[in-house]
């Protein structure tokens, strides 16, 4: 084949530091938007970025350019900064250091999209550890439940 075709759609989901209700709505969108210049800035189509107080959803179309690992461990670096620099929270801002990564097909793009951007209302019903959990056991990762939160 001449040339290199990819269709590749992830879902990366990771919380803040001990999952912390830091992340205020009064800046969250301007959090996220700083996000989705991280994943473009990489070469990256970033299809939705949200969460709550204490974790984020990032839905993109993936070029097999980078690893996923990079992108996360940037998002992660580069958000840390600019949330750290804005002063967002008080005392110093981190997140996790683990992630979730998850792909799907391209008939689940509009589903995906819709269930990342509902999250508010999402966790009015389920905490981000079950949500978590569910994901790992729908997309059949074997995990141990003592090692998967900090």
């Amino acid at each position: 084949m001449a040339n290199t075709f990819t269709q590749l759609y992830v879902q990366i989901v990771f919380s803040t530091k001990n999952r912390e209700n830091i992340l205020k709505q009064s800046f969250r969108d301007e959090v996220f938007k700083y996000i989705s210049g991280i994943v473009k800035n990489k070469k990256q189509t970033p299809l939705a970025v949200n969460g709550t107080n204490d974790h984020i959803h990032i839905f993109l179309g993936f070029k097999p350019n980078a690893a996923i690992s990079d992108l996360v461990r940037d998002v992660k670096h580069f958000s840390t900064e600019f949330i750290n620099e804005k002063k967002f929270v008080h005392g110093k801002f981190n997140w996790q250091t683990g992630y979730g990564a998850f792909t799907y097909s391209h008939s689940q793009i509009d589903t995906v999209i819709k269930y990342i951007m509902n999250q508010e209302r999402h966790h009015k019903e389920k905490t981000f550890k079950e949500e978590y959990l569910e994901f790992l056991e729908k997309f059949n990762v074997e995990y141990d439940v003592k090692y998967v939160f900090d």
